[in-house]
């Protein structure tokens, strides 16, 4: 029954939630390796996403999916059918391996905190609030080339340098928001983003053996943030086959976000330790586009679920004050396309809803698929797209309402065909999710 102590509970709590989800949103900043796909360094970086760990192994949709065991973020209507209080946190690993015309080949790999969860019903299964830790976007790449020097002629030192193209941080998302369900059918939900980061490009210069010429890191840093908000609503429709299953059809609409920032270009030598900033300070902004999403799950016997998923996102009308990898501002021109991605994916819970089941049977199989085209356009006569397949396993624990979930994803990005770079990357994603009964009134008997 509604409670004024969940009420008090979520005054008090979420706003230093917030503030934890924003450290460890600087924390994954500055534990970034410069490890991973070139063409993270147009525009804000690669995007990402990770509205749960269940929805990531089906293929990275799941707009109208509901779950009782997992919080969805890319919804929040669905928020609203809560009974346990939740969290969750996440880590992923992830390998590249880069291949250019000539089949010359890279492989570099990066860890970083993928995703932070926190959830509760304030009404069981009518009334839920929200808070979520997620990444926007990764800029983490690295391009090296060689070059020569006439030696010197007195001290007669080697004439060899290395020019290095290095960028590192993104932009990550702080999510808070509600889910209501109208009646048995319509949920709707709002959430507020709070979307912030730093992009940094650096252009270092080393040279080897030279005494008399110092190296030099080039830096230009840009720090971002801004808000918008997202609304969603689910449309459920039970006993569509059988008795045990239902259909669920869900929209969610995120509205452009106008992110403010600041822009500082410094300079140091050897080490990068020391910077010296290079003139005034550049304020400024930009525009991401908004995100309309549309998707349907249907679960059938407890046992199966099928999901499947469609994504836009408008960037060729991006706008920003500041020059970015494939955007130039005097031109005014962005060079990117709209972004549209598809998923489907599929769950299968031999055990269903029977607890007494043995543990392989307890355990929840996935699989998914999905394709994505990019924002960016590296070269204008080539759309740069992404096919992967996803999969993964949810393992239940001796603790009731906790489960550990691991999750892959192997998948190709690009052509080497127009001198580009095809990305062939896989990741590892590994999740706890706890979950228990919080609040509950003892009853004298």
């Amino acid at each position: 029954m509604f409670s004024t102590e969940k009420i008090l509970f979520a005054v008090r709590f979420l706003p230093w939630m917030a503030c934890l989800a924003v450290l460890l949103g600087q924390s994954a900043h500055a534990q970034s390796t410069n490890d991973g796909s070139i063409y993270s360094s147009f525009g804000v970086g690669e995007l990402r996403t990770f509205p749960s760990a269940q929805i990531q192994a089906l293929g990275g949709g799941g707009t109208g999916m509901l779950s009782f065991n997992y919080l969805n973020s890319g919804n929040p209507a669905t928020w609203s059918d809560q009974v346990l209080t939740r969290f969750s946190a996440g880590m992923l690993f992830q390998g590249v391996e880069a291949t250019d015309a000539s089949n010359n080949s890279s492989t570099l790999t990066e860890g970083t905190l993928n995703t932070f969860q926190f959830s509760f019903p304030i009404l069981d299964r009518k009334l839920g609030v929200a808070l979520a830790y997620e990444p926007y976007s990764r800029m983490n790449y690295r391009v090296q080339l060689p070059g020569t020097l006439e030696p010197d002629p007195v001290l007669g030192d080697t004439n060899s340098f290395l020019l290095s193209n290095v960028g590192s941080g993104g932009l990550q998302r702080v999510i808070g928001g509600v889910g209501y369900r109208i009646n048995e059918n319509l949920s709707v939900g709002a959430s507020l983003n709070y979307v912030f980061g730093i992009l940094e490009n650096t252009r270092r210069t080393e040279f080897e053996g030279r005494r008399d010429i110092q190296d030099a890191h080039l830096a230009n840093t840009t720090r971002l943030s801004g808000l918008t908000g997202t609304v969603g609503a689910t449309l459920t429709i039970p006993t569509l086959v059988s008795d045990n299953d239902y259909l669920s059809i869900g929209a969610a609409l995120t509205l452009p976000a106008s992110l403010s920032g600041t822009r500082v270009r410094t300079l140091s030598a050897n080490d990068g330790v020391d910077r010296d900033t290079l003139g005034t300070p550049v304020d400024g902004s930009l525009t991401l586009p908004l995100r309309a999403q549309l998707g349907a799950a249907f679960m059938y016997d407890n046992r199966w679920t099928f999901v499947a998923d469609g994504l836009y996102e408008p960037w060729n009308g991006f706008d920003s004050d500041f020059a970015l990898g494939g955007y130039d501002p005097v031109e005014g021109t962005s060079g990117f396309n709209d972004r549209i991605r598809a998923s489907f994916g599929a769950e299968y819970l031999p055990a269903g809803n029977d607890m007494l089941r043995p543990f392989l049977a307890r355990v929840a199989y996935r699989l998914g698929f999905y394709y994505d085209q990019a924002y960016v356009t590296p070269n204008p006569d080539v759309s740069l797209s992404t096919i992967a397949l996803t999969g993964g396993f949810g393992l239940p624990t001796l603790i009731p309402g906790t489960r550990f979930d691991i999750g892959f994803e192997a998948g190709l990005r690009g052509t080497t065909d127009h001198d580009l770079i095809r990305d062939r990357f896989y990741r590892i994603s590994a999740s706890i999710n706890f979950g228990e009964r919080w609040f509950e009134q003892r009853r004298l008997r």
